[in-house]
């Protein structure tokens, strides 16, 4: 049922997308003249952008169903803005968890965006102000569409329009999915498994290694024995040992 739903989302809402995408990539490229080779980039940074959108969506109708306004749902990702960090966080919440956990499972999540600030810093460059506007919009989207491209401008167009394009339609996903959910029940139509659906959306491509399909087992093998021993959302933190599946021996 719950992979059911994040296709259908999908599907509805993939057709659309895609068309906004070609009108504004046709726009940018007859405005500002863009060159050939940077063009694919483009592209490919706003159509991501644009499917981040969808979960932006599927977060706000789950953040009002789990007892949040659209004004505190809006302003999470504003302000935070990584989604895998705010689904956990709102999930626990929403399962009766504490603000302490919550936050920790969350920030356990964010660490990684250190990692790529640490990885993003040898090829961004500017003034402070650029500097901490390139911090917000260090995400996994940006970084492995920048890190995929061969040369520094690429590297840098790449960052830069991926991260202002998920930026901008997460927010927009996620007062339109606020507002949707503020607006019915989302139980009446089964919008009560959309972060379930968000979560298997996001897991699902991490199953095609073998270290990743070992990882989630793991993980949700620790996840399931530990739930009974400890407050809700500490399952959550016990289960990121099995990342541990991935670490090389020097």
């Amino acid at each position: 049922m719950v992979v059911a739903a994040a296709e259908a989302v999908g599907r509805m809402l993939a057709s659309s997308f895609g068309h906004g995408v070609s009108i504004l990539t046709a726009v940018a490229t007859r405005e500002f003249h863009l060159d050939p080779e940077i063009r694919p980039v483009v592209s490919a940074s706003l159509t991501l952008g644009a499917v981040v959108g969808v979960f932006g969506i599927v977060f706000g109708v789950g953040a009002v169903s789990a007892g949040g306004s659209v004004l505190q749902a809006c302003a999470m990702s504003l302000l935070v803005f990584t989604g895998a960090s705010q689904f956990t966080a709102v999930s626990v919440i929403d399962g009766g968890g504490t603000t302490g956990s919550a936050m920790s499972s969350a920030m356990l999540l964010a660490a990684r965006n250190g990692v790529y600030g640490l990885t993003m810093a040898r090829h961004l460059d500017g003034s402070l102000a650029r500097r901490l506007i390139a911090a917000q919009l260090t995400i996994d989207e940006s970084t492995a569409m920048a890190t995929a491209q061969s040369d520094r401008r690429s590297r840098s167009t790449a960052f830069w329009i991926t991260g202002l394009s998920v930026y901008v339609f997460w927010n927009l996903g996620t007062l339109v999915g606020a507002i949707a959910g503020s607006s019915i029940d989302p139980r009446t139509y089964g919008l009560d498994a959309a972060f379930p659906a968000g979560f298997v959306a996001m897991v699902a491509p991490h199953f095609s290694t073998r270290n990743g399909r070992a990882a989630g087992l793991l993980g949700g093998l620790i996840c399931l024995v530990t739930i009974p021993f400890v407050p809700v959302g500490m399952s959550i933190l016990c289960a990121s040992a099995a990342v541990l599946v991935g670490v090389r021996n020097p």
